[in-house]
């Protein structure tokens, strides 16, 4: 075969040296060549800059990891002052005030409930970690038999082989799906997935009865479900009713089943709650936190669990013990960054000024509501989505159908304006950094409106959407 062709490169070419050297995260390297990369230069709140001064509001909070805003003095304070007492250490044998704190700190966020937690590096792994924990516990507890686990329609949990066994996005896992031990996979509590007469509780009803007819028929058969706590990310911004996690603690209890709460991405307040699971009353067995637990600024998960759990594992035999471990577990620096992070959250009152924020950014783009060519404006806490609804027409060669062409097209709308947006297929979302002031919502709200519009109508004229 010809080797693959490289772009020129210059000393000052950053975007260029970029394509020629890094392989960059869910991307087609052919494909980015023929849209250049931002090469940043710095971040300012919820601003990025490049190298030609270029401002871009990251209104995806740098794939929902931001959340106070790049450079926060705050979190950057925190960080200089633990750089010159502790960078890392180990955590077996060995311990330290920022990952004690730490885990006092969430502990106490679910009233104690989720008493212990352990330490990784990023989601999947922490996805990983809690699926070895609920089989592990069961086998120690004498139920070995409970081994397979239970996932949502359309879910997504990461892509390390584990995490990607519990994932039900063809585009991540069917490259893989020779190398995984498959998960059952039940219906979505999908709001938009709702009939004629039918409400969004009505669809969480009937999705609970799926999952009740699955764990009947693999009774003891079943480790754990784990679940995507009020807004599934991945699958489109894909938004239920609190009622859907109620009815899946119940019946995880009646079946004797673990519930594992993934709240990476909807954790830390992008739901309106510090954890998404507080807004049904209900606690999981497992909940799986990363991305804006270190307010996005260094690689940290973690997964809490309750007594039950470590209780199962508490005993003088070495190989009962949980043997997984990661060289960064517990880092330091990490954890100091998100109890600056709790710091936050707890001085400035957040969560109820993230609702200030809410209600006027959902008023900027309330138009979309009676647009004809959007459908499910629907609103979370701090996300937002819409679908674009987008003719039937044959794919465009070389392009992944309608909506991979809506998505690209108005990727670099949103750009032109100055505004990061990365719409997942037909469905525009916004993710942004809890530190948008009034007239930045305004502006925020106008810019995605008009990119939409322009990419609309461009689509209706029939014009090259690859550009």
């Amino acid at each position: 075969m010809d080797a693959s062709p490289r772009p020129p490169t210059g000393p000052g070419d950053l975007a260029a040296r970029s394509l020629r050297q890094v392989w960059h995260p869910c991307t087609q390297m052919k494909q980015q060549a023929k849209l250049p990369l931002v090469a940043l230069s710095h971040g300012e709140g919820p601003w990025l800059v490049d190298t030609g001064g270029e401002r871009y509001l990251d209104a995806i909070s740098s794939w929902w990891v931001n959340l106070f805003g790049h450079a926060n003095p705050r979190i950057n304070a925190a960080l200089v002052d633990q750089l010159g007492r502790l960078e890392h250490a180990m955590l077996a044998g060995f311990t330290h005030e920022p990952v004690v704190s730490l885990a006092e700190r969430l502990s106490a966020l679910t009233g104690g409930v989720l008493g212990h937690a352990f330490f990784a590096s990023d989601g999947a792994s922490a996805v990983e970690i809690a699926l070895k924990m609920s089989f592990h516990a069961w086998r120690n507890q004498g139920h070995g038999d409970k081994r397979e686990f239970v996932c949502v329609r359309n879910g997504y949990h990461g892509e390390t082989l584990g995490a990607l066994a519990v994932t039900d996005v063809a585009l991540f896992r069917d490259a893989y799906d020779p190398l995984l031990r498959h998960a059952h996979v039940v219906a979505s509590p999908d709001a938009r997935n709702a009939g004629d007469g039918e409400t969004s509780l009505d669809v969480a009803r009937r999705a609970a009865a799926e999952l009740d007819t699955l764990l009947t028929q693999r009774e003891g058969r079943i480790a754990a479900v784990i679940v995507e706590p009020l807004v599934q990310c991945a699958a489109g911004m894909a938004m239920h009713d609190p009622e859907y996690l109620r009815l899946v603690r119940a019946l995880c209890d009646r079946h004797g089943a673990h519930m594992i709460a993934d709240e990476i991405a909807v954790g830390c307040g992008r739901t309106g709650t510090f954890f998404a699971s507080e807004q049904a009353g209900v606690w999981p067995d497992l909940l799986t936190l990363s991305k804006g637990i270190s307010g996005g600024y260094l690689p940290l998960s973690l997964v809490l669990s309750r007594d039950a759990i470590y209780d199962a594992f508490y005993d003088d035999d070495t190989a009962r013990g949980f043997l997984h471990s990661h060289s960064y577990t517990g880092n330091p620096l990490a954890c100091r960054a998100a109890l600056a992070t709790l710091d936050i959250f707890a001085d400035d009152d957040v969560l109820a000024a993230n609702a200030v924020r809410a209600q006027r950014l959902t008023q900027g783009l309330g138009s979309l509501a009676d647009d004809p060519r959007a459908k499910h404006f629907r609103h979370r806490g701090m996300i937002w989505a819409f679908d674009a609804v987008l003719p039937e027409v044959p794919d465009v060669p070389e392009v992944p159908g309608m909506a991979g062409t809506f998505a690209k097209r108005f990727y670099t709308e949103a750009r032109a304006r100055g505004v990061l947006l990365r719409p997942i297929g037909a469905t525009v979302y916004l993710m942004p950094p809890y530190v948008l002031d009034d007239d930045t919502i305004d502006w925020l709200a106008r810019q995605t409106l008009a990119a939409f519009d322009s990419t609309m109508g461009a689509i209706a004229a029939g014009q090259e959407m690859t550009a």
